[in-house]
Order: C-alpha cells, then sequence, then structure tokens
C-alpha cells in the first residue's frame, strides 16, 4: 500500500512539473508577435567574450527572463557574430543558441542573433532602437520579412570582475521559422541576381532600401539579404527578404560609411540601387507605403524608448521620403530613368 501511495504522490509531482514547464514552452510565433520588450540578464564570462570576438568560439552563458509571471533561468550557449561590428565594437552581435537540453523552455526557439549597441551610452542605445525600428517599419508593409523582439538586457559578467552593462538589445526571428510563418522553405547557400526574383517583392524590398536609405545590401551575394521560396512550388522564384539595417541612413550610425563606387558621400544620402520599374508597377509598389504611412507614423511616435530628439529626425527622414514619391517627376527620374541597369 505504502509502494502505491509513493507512486501515486511521485506521479503527481511528476506531472505537475511537467504542466509548468509546458506551461511555459515558448511559441517561436508568438513569442515575436508580442511587442512588449522583454526583461533579461545574460550572465556570461565578458573577458572571455571580447576575448574570443575576433575567433568565435561557443562559450556558455545563462539566460534569464520573466516569461508567464515566472522567473526562468536556464543555460544556454553564445558566439560572437557579425562582420565589421564585431571587429569596431566593444560587445559585438552575439548568437544566442537555445537548442540545449539546458534549456528546455526557451527551446523551441533554437538560435537566435541578438543584435546589441556597437558601444555603451545613451547614443549608441538610441542607435540600436532606430535600427529596431527599421525592421518594425518593414514588418507594416509584407509578411516575408524578419520579426525583432525588444529586449532591455543586463550583461552580467558572471566572475563578478566588470561592471554590468544596462542597454537596449533585439532579437530577430530565425530563418527558418520566418519562410515557415510564410509558407515558404530557405534557401541556404544559393545565389541568383534580383533579376530572378520575384519581381513584385524585389519592386518593394528595393523601395524599403532607398526609405530608410541603405545601400549596404546586395541580392546576388547574399549580401544582408535572404532567400525564401514557396513550400509547395518549387518553381516559383524565390523571395528576398532584407536584414541588417545599422547602415542606413535612419539609423545614421556614427561608424556608418557609404560603400564605395556608389557616389554616396554620407550615409543619410538615399541612391535607388533597383532595376527599372514601369511607373504602373511602381505605383503598386508605393501604394503600400502610402497605405501604411500612418500606421508607421503612429507606431514612431508612440515608441517612447526612444528619445523626443532620435523620434523627430527619424520622422523628418521619412517625410523627404514620402514627399519624393508623392512628386510624380521625381519618382520616373528615380526610379524609372535613374535606375541602375547592373546586376545586384
Amino acid at each position: 500500500m505504502k509502494k502505491v501511495v509513493f507512486i501515486l504522490t511521485f506521479c503527481l509531482i511528476f506531472s505537475g512539473l511537467y504542466a509548468q514547464q509546458s506551461s511555459l514552452n515558448i511559441d517561436k510565433v508568438k513569442f515575436f508577435e508580442d511587442d512588449s520588450p522583454l526583461d533579461v540578464t545574460l550572465s556570461m564570462d565578458i573577458g572571455k567574450m571580447l576575448k574570443t570576438k575576433t575567433n568565435p568560439v561557443y562559450i556558455p552563458a545563462t539566460f534569464t527572463c520573466k516569461m508567464n509571471d515566472s522567473l526562468v533561468s536556464e543555460e544556454i550557449r553564445i558566439i560572437a557574430r557579425g562582420n565589421v561590428r564585431r571587429e569596431i565594437c566593444y560587445l559585438p552581435p552575439i548568437k544566442l543558441n537555445f537548442h540545449n537540453s539546458t534549456s528546455p523552455t526557451f527551446y523551441p526557439l533554437n538560435s537566435l542573433k541578438l543584435v546589441c549597441p556597437c558601444k555603451s551610452g545613451n547614443d549608441y542605445d538610441q542607435l540600436i532602437l532606430k535600427e529596431f525600428l527599421a525592421y518594425k517599419i518593414y514588418n507594416l508593409l509584407t509578411p516575408k520579412s524578419y520579426r525583432v523582439r525588444l529586449l532591455r538586457i543586463n550583461y552580467e559578467d558572471a566572475g563578478n570582475k566588470r561592471k554590468t552593462i544596462s542597454q537596449h538589445a533585439f532579437l530577430i526571428e530565425d530563418a527558418k521559422a520566418m519562410a515557415k510563418r510564410n509558407s515558404c522553405s530557405e534557401l541556404k547557400k544559393v545565389k541568383v541576381k534580383s533579376l530572378y526574383t520575384d519581381r513584385e517583392q524585389m519592386t518593394l524590398v528595393a523601395l524599403f532600401q532607398y526609405m530608410i536609405g541603405n545601400t549596404d545590401w546586395g541580392v546576388s551575394g547574399n549580401h544582408n539579404t535572404s532567400l525564401i521560396r514557396s513550400a509547395a512550388d518549387s518553381s516559383e522564384l524565390p523571395y528576398v527578404v532584407p536584414y541588417d539595417f545599422d547602415y542606413c541612413g535612419l539609423v545614421n550610425a556614427v561608424y556608418a560609411v557609404p560603400g564605395e563606387g556608389l557616389g554616396v558621400d554620407e550615409v543619410t544620402q538615399r541612391l535607388y540601387r533597383g532595376y527599372p520599374r514601369s511607373l504602373e508597377e511602381l505605383k503598386d509598389a508605393l501604394n503600400i507605403f502610402n497605405q501604411q504611412k500612418e500606421k508607421i507614423y503612429y507606431m514612431i511616435n508612440g515608441f517612447v524608448a526612444l528619445n523626443s530628439r532620435a523620434r523627430a529626425d527619424v520622422i523628418y527622414y521619412l517625410d523627404e521620403f514620402y514627399k519624393t514619391i508623392n512628386n510624380p517627376v521625381e519618382v520616373n527620374h528615380i526610379f524609372v530613368v535613374g535606375a541602375k541597369t547592373v546586376s545586384n
């Protein structure tokens, strides 16, 4: 009888723990649909991260945040990533690997890119918030875009040798999850010219890059762009999905410089890098931008994490874009007559 009671008690406890854990399991789609900032502590050996950022290797870390009114703290692995920012920034962008037996709650998130300020200080914090907004603006234009989740993050030194760094940062949706959400599959290590991608989507991408003043991208070299294709029909042309906007004029990072050979003196100077489109094609695409203008401005003005001066700068920069796209002469001059003819 005692044995039966023991077994029943054990089963009840185990099932209770399992139910509690199951309730905390993260839905990776809903995780990025949530607009509320996450308060996170990332505990790691900061000294080791700094030493390995030029030759990245995985190091252990502890990821702690509040989920569903429960404080969750789990062991994960992290690694420095990126190119320019990894070399010039104090803390580089980081990839968080949740795909471990030690992180069952966050396990469904797989591996996510963490984008953090290049250096400490409010000015750099504001830059990361503007880059976050660039992603959110593109989300309003098309679902074929990377979703992002804002964090208020504390970088805690596991050895207590360095001061805790408190900043904003954001997580970027995994490419596979983004593709699946759009009934597509990710195309890895596939290189195609933009001429051989979905024309309507490519038009939207090129116009958006012009909108935010970004020239730091290219399709044929997979430079800050991903490719996805319909999972149901592999004969369809792939869709281009842009990311990494820290070099754009909307952000205007202190370390950003224009690409060589583009004839651009400053990153805030816009340059259309798409192919010529007919006025009818442009009308359809630009209608999307005009239809979403009110939502875009509302989102920016309500984004209180960004200070009032930075919000005003963003609005002013977008005002110039909207003035341009609603001037027929400028539209023809920039996107038809002045469009490039060299492959990108």
